[in-house]
C-alpha cells in the first residue's frame, strides 16, 4: 500500500497494492500497523457506514465536534465520487483550504481525513456505493456543517448546481465562518 501525504496536514491518500488474476482481485483496504508506520499517526476504527446514492447527490459538507469529533476512511466500493475534505482547524496552516481526490471503485484509492475537517462527496456516476470507517462514535448533538457553495472555499463540484441533489438538511448550512466550531 502507498500512503501520500495531501497538501493538508494529517490528510493522506491511501492507494492498496491490488492483487488480479482470472478469479477477481485481492486487496488489504486497511492495516493499523502500515498506517501508523507511515504516518506516525494512531487511529482506531469502530464505526463503519455504507451509503448508497446517484448521480448529482451531494453529500456534505459534515464534521463532529469536541470530543465526539472523528477521523475518516473512505472509499467507493462502487461508482465513482469526487471526495471533499476541508481544514476547519482553527489553528491550522492550512485552515478553509480543500483537497478534492476522485475515489472510484476502479482506481481503489482512499482518503484519511483526520479529526478537525469537514467531509463532502458528489456522485459522478450513475450510482455510486461509499464506504467509510470512523474513530468514534456518531453522536447527533456533535453535528456540524458547511454549506457546500460557501464563496470563502471556492470548491470546484465538477457539475453545474442544477444537477446536484442535495438533502434539504444539507441546503442549509452555514458557511464557515458561522459554522459550529469543530473543538
Amino acid at each position: 500500500m502507498t500512503i501520500t501525504p495531501t497538501r493538508l496536514s494529517g490528510c493522506y491518500i491511501l492507494d492498496p497494492k491490488v492483487i488480479q488474476d482470472a478469479r477477481g482481485y485481492f486487496m488489504e483496504s486497511f492495516n493499523e500497523k502500515t498506517f501508523r508506520e507511515a504516518t506516525g499517526e494512531a487511529v482506531h476504527f469502530v464505526q463503519d457506514n455504507q451509503s448508497f446514492s446517484s448521480r448529482g447527490v451531494l453529500r456534505g459538507l459534515h464534521y463532529q465536534t469536541g470530543e465526539h469529533a472523528q477521523a475518516k476512511l473512505v472509499r467507493v466500493l462502487q461508482g465513482e465520487v469526487l471526495d471533499i475534505a476541508v481544514d476547519i482547524r482553527p489553528e491550522s496552516e492550512t485552515y478553509g483550504q480543500y483537497v478534492a481526490e476522485l475515489l472510484s471503485a476502479e482506481n481503489q484509492k482512499q482518503l484519511f481525513i483526520p479529526r478537525g475537517f469537514a467531509h463532502g462527496f458528489l456522485v459522478l456516476s450513475e450510482t455510486a456505493t461509499f464506504f467509510y470507517k470512523c474513530d468514534n462514535f456518531y453522536n447527533k448533538e456533535s453535528e456540524g456543517g458547511i454549506i457546500y457553495n460557501d464563496p470563502s472555499l471556492a470548491i470546484d463540484w465538477k457539475l453545474e448546481a442544477s444537477e446536484l441533489l442535495i438533502s434539504e438538511k444539507d441546503q442549509f448550512l452555514p458557511t464557515l465562518d458561522k459554522a459550529r466550531k469543530i473543538w
